[in-house]
């Protein structure tokens, strides 16, 4: 029973998931000394069990030392502060995710935060439990757990295998898969000392704008912050910087705002006559349908529907 291992084992799986460009360090294999020291010492005592006492230390008293309060607790420690930071490099993932493409909905890996938060969530009931019960002990007290953690594991096989089935489709539609934890080293040197002033940011929420209006680059569904930059020759700091601060808006609510106001003209046009909303949605940029309505609910505090017998209504 290797509880020490599970803890690094979901914080670097989450890493190399979230991070392409993720690779496991010399200095990363401290976080595995505690499994493999235990590993070790389970090691020591089998062979002085098998080969020098003959006898069974692990069962000598009738209990598993696996299952010994001071082992149980510390894997509880370990994997709930691994969890933690799993959640917390996702949470980072996910804002740096919507701050440079236009399509972040396809790329979250809502299924690994589910799972930890569900996995978390036994832990702490398992604390509660133990206080609760002087018994815990006892391996029969302790079935309601392996209950729930048998959920829990056919719940990550079952959403993981639909996320490969979720990867497949997005190569198939050629959305890229951006590294949001990968600098362009020549953008950072150019921009390292910059700061931008509110004359700079006008300026540039101009040239945006117009351009967001005359080309109508929103149109394209795997638009990225990277591609906007190169339309007008700057980095991706600096637009960055226009949408936060000119805007106050990620890059993702940005777009699909232009996104939302295209579909809203064609409705105002009669466009719905022609083709259904959803196909109106696509030509206006977006990928799929929950991430249309998800966005437009955002945007204007109702759904699609209720919007078009608004307008049907006037």
């Amino acid at each position: 029973m290797q509880v020490l291992l599970i803890g690094p084992v979901v914080y670097f799986y989450t890493k190399s998931l979230l991070n392409t460009g993720f690779r496991l360090l010399r200095k990363d294999y401290i976080h595995f000394t505690p499994a493999i020291l235990y590993a070790t010492y389970s090691l020591i005592v089998f062979i002085t069990d098998k080969l020098i006492l003959d006898k069974f230390y692990f069962y000598a008293d009738g209990r598993d030392k696996d299952l010994a309060n001071w082992y149980q607790a510390a894997g509880l420690v370990s994997m709930s502060f691994y969890l933690v930071l799993s959640l917390r490099y996702y949470f980072d993932y996910k804002k740096l995710l919507f701050d440079k493409v236009s399509y972040a909905d396809m790329l979250l890996f809502k299924w690994i935060r589910n799972f930890m938060i569900a996995f978390l969530s036994i832990l702490v009931l398992r604390v509660l439990f133990f206080i609760l019960n002087p018994d815990w002990g006892e391996f029969g007290n302790q079935f309601w757990h392996y209950i729930a953690f048998s959920f829990i594991f056919y719940y990550i096989t079952i959403t993981g295998y639909s996320n490969i089935i979720k990867q497949i489709t997005l190569s198939s539609e050629k959305l890229k898969v951006v590294n949001v934890f990968d600098d362009d080293i020549s953008v950072l040197k150019n921009t390292a000392n910059t700061n931008y002033n509110e004359k700079d940011i006008t300026l540039w929420k101009d040239r945006l704008s117009n351009l967001m209006i005359e080309k109508r680059i929103f149109e394209n569904p795997r638009l990225t912050l990277s591609d906007v930059a190169k339309e007008l020759n700057t980095t991706t700091k600096m637009i960055s910087s226009v949408v936060n601060s000119g805007f106050n808006m990620n890059f993702n609510d940005f777009v699909n705002h232009y996104r939302i106001e295209a579909l809203k003209e064609k409705l105002s046009k009669g466009e719905q006559t022609k083709s259904t909303l959803l196909g109106i949605a696509l030509d206006c940029g977006f990928n799929s349908k929950a991430t249309f309505n998800r966005a437009f609910k955002k945007s204007t505090s109702l759904s699609p529907k209720d919007y078009l017998e608004r307008l049907t209504e006037k």
